[in-house]
């Protein structure tokens, strides 16, 4: 397993943490980082455009002239798109641009986006982002004892954070994602990643292949059968003492009644 070094605010190292092989240290496929990024940016576009088809132009629709006997050519309107301020004949109309993309392609491009900023040595692990303010120049200073070459910084984080919220969104090149939200086009833009203790622990157990073994349960042994060796008269007998047991339910049938007989006539 790959071990990083924990650092605290004022850049000094605190500890360290082993991160999953399979997440932080898993061979790069570019192929999956190129689908992810398209993906991610397809989902983007806002896919707002639209042009005037013929019903939509403005014009009358009223028959320039006679259909024979001018010498012209044959028209039926204004707005036909072969005239000028006409409609606009199969052109783009307001849709959405995203696709579906298997999981676990989004999965492996983000391994893949992880173990490349790890390779690279630009992968820095926090012990925690606990700041007194949201002020932005104390949290500026703090970014260059922990890194100051980058020009853009990812932070991750979990859960809320009001102060770093605040002290990084006025910080150009900074960006704050959290954990849940993560995808592998922000740690491409991004030269420099940091990532909280908790934020690299909580990544190596949700990305990792490899899920831990559930507990073997034991059943409990099953009942042993009753002997079949009592006689058949006496299972007889017992079924008829609870059958009379039982109330009987059945109504008693009405008496039939006689019937007069008819007069012959």
């Amino acid at each position: 397993m790959p071990v990083v070094d924990v650092k605290d605010l004022e850049g000094n190292k605190i500890g360290q943490i082993e991160l999953a092989d399979d997440v932080f240290a898993a061979k790069v496929n570019s192929n999956l980082l190129h689908e992810a990024v398209r993906h991610y940016l397809a989902g983007r576009r806002a896919g707002t455009h639209k042009t005037k088809q013929k019903s939509e132009v403005s014009g009358s629709g009223k028959k320039l002239w006679r259909q024979k006997g001018t010498g012209r050519a044959r028209i039926g309107s204004i707005r036909s798109p072969l005239w000028r301020h006409g409609g606009t004949v199969h052109g783009p109309v307001p849709r959405s641009y995203e696709y579906a993309l298997p999981k676990k392609m989004i999965l492996g491009a983000l391994r893949s986006a992880l173990s490349a900023k790890l390779a690279e040595e630009k992968l820095t692990i926090v012990d925690a982002w606990k700041l007194d303010t949201h002020k932005t120049k104390p949290f500026r200073q703090a970014l260059d004892k922990l890194n100051g070459e980058s020009r853009t910084i990812l932070l991750v984080e979990i859960g809320a954070n009001v102060n770093l919220e605040r002290a990084s969104r006025n910080i150009e090149g900074v960006s704050l994602v959290p954990a849940t939200a993560l995808e592998p086009y922000d740690l491409l833009r991004h030269d420099h990643l940091m990532l909280s203790r908790d934020a690299a622990a909580k990544l190596s157990r949700a990305l990792s292949a490899t899920k831990p073994e559930a507990p073997v349960q034991i059943e409990p042994a099953p009942a042993p059968e009753e002997s079949s060796a009592e006689p058949k008269q006496a299972k007889r007998a017992k079924k008829a003492s609870k059958a009379a047991k039982k109330p009987s339910t059945k109504k008693p049938k009405a008496s039939a009644k006689a019937k007069p007989k008819g007069k012959k006539g």
